[in-house]
């Protein structure tokens, strides 16, 4: 069959096979041409290991460091005439690659927050390898329903203690406007915190260090983005801010129990993500700075990311912030990158949008998620929606 982009809003419901694996071999390719990675910790487990930054943490430590994995993630499998979802494709290409390279790969799928995905990784982690001495924490979803109670909990993306009046941008035709919204209930923050905030992370360290599948000094990893100043009256100091700053909890009780370098929380530059594309004000942010960055030589995307993570900031003890982060979000929050950004939100307009920002280029990297826009890929081939090269 024939497989086209079919975008609905924020949403991209068909994603192609021969385009996502594409994707992951020039990450691949990234990470091996820079050279190996030097690192102890060989036995990884990456929650959230299809898309963006897991995706990344995957590739990194098997191709930089030599390690051997697991991952988890909650996709949708392909049909005879249906395409899969784009993290099963990229979690097959992965898989295919590293296990060409003879390192192990197994993949989990199914709900992470769930008693039984967690039972079900202990075991693959006994089974292939033993222990696990690294443990990224990558898990992206707008629910999730807590193993203690059965109660499901739903996120939003709202202000906090007031209404937002600021700018946003439709991504599809490229008009600038002016959107305000309502803040959130306290019921609504807190359920917030319970999708997105610490608990389930510490729940996946406490159920792998009760089965005896921690190594000694391990590492547990957990991605965030506090952003701009520009967006944070929607995220920082809103209900998604009030999710992340959760996470400097859970990390800091980690600590208190496997010791001081167990957890850190890694705060991360704005990416292109299907998530993101949905948060009022931060597409618009996103066009922005893919501008600016490039124009300072200094764009990155989640396999750039995490490369420089492992690669420069892992060595040796990492330079930790004030709350115990590591800080790859550096080249973003510079003080010239951020003047830059602040002086063009200040004359941005639908008429000024092409000369100071990129939106062209943003509308890429949204396609490139689902194997889209990718160079190289005949899309007028037809192709297997079961198959993976």
């Amino acid at each position: 069959m024939i497989i086209e982009p079919k975008i609905r809003g924020f949403i991209c419901t068909t994603a192609h096979p021969t385009g996502c694996a594409t994707n992951v071999q020039r990450q691949i390719d990234h990470v091996t041409i820079k050279g190996a990675i030097p690192s102890d910790r060989k036995r990884v487990l990456v929650l959230g290991c299809s898309t963006g930054y897991g995706l990344a943490s995957r590739i990194v430590t098997t191709f930089g460091s030599g390690a051997d994995t697991i991952g988890v993630s909650f996709e949708r499998e392909p049909g005879e005439t249906k395409p899969a979802s784009a993290g099963w494709y990229n979690n097959r290409a992965f898989e295919n690659r590293a296990r060409a390279a003879g390192r192990k790969a197994a993949t989990i799928e199914g709900d992470a927050f769930s008693d039984a995905v967690k039972a079900e990784t202990i075991e693959a982690i006994k089974a292939n390898l033993g222990q696990v001495d690294l443990i990224v924490y990558s898990l992206a979803s707008p629910v999730r329903t807590d193993p203690k109670d059965g109660v499901t909990y739903r996120s939003v993306i709202k202000p906090y203690g007031g209404p937002v009046t600021s700018k946003t941008l439709n991504t599809g035709t490229g008009e600038v406007s002016e959107i305000s919204v309502e803040p959130a209930s306290e019921e609504e923050a807190a359920a917030t915190v319970k999708v997105m905030g610490g608990e389930d992370w510490e729940l996946w360290i406490a159920a792998l260090a009760e089965a005896g599948v921690l190594a000694d000094n391990f590492l547990s990893l957990n991605y965030t983005y506090l952003g701009s100043e520009l967006t944070w009256p929607i995220y920082h100091k809103g209900t998604l801010g009030k999710a992340k700053a959760d996470l400097d909890r859970a990390a800091a009780a980690i600590r208190t129990v496997h010791g001081a370098h167990a957890a850190h929380v890694v705060a991360l530059k704005a990416v292109v993500t299907q998530a993101s594309s949905a948060i009022p004000v931060v597409p618009l942010y996103g066009t922005l700075l893919i501008k600016v960055e490039d124009e300072m030589g200094l764009g990155e995307g989640p396999i750039q990311q995490i490369d420089r993570l492992f690669r420069d900031k892992l060595q040796g003890d990492p330079a930790l912030d004030e709350e115990s982060r590591i800080r790859v979000d550096d080249w973003e929050l510079s003080p010239a990158m951020q003047a830059e950004l602040a002086k063009r939100w200040g004359a941005l307009t639908t008429e000024t949008l092409s000369d100071l920002a990129d939106l062209p280029k943003y509308r890429e990297e949204f396609l490139k998620l689902f194997g889209f826009a990718v160079g190289g890929v005949d899309y007028s081939k037809d192709v297997d929606p079961r198959v993976v090269d």
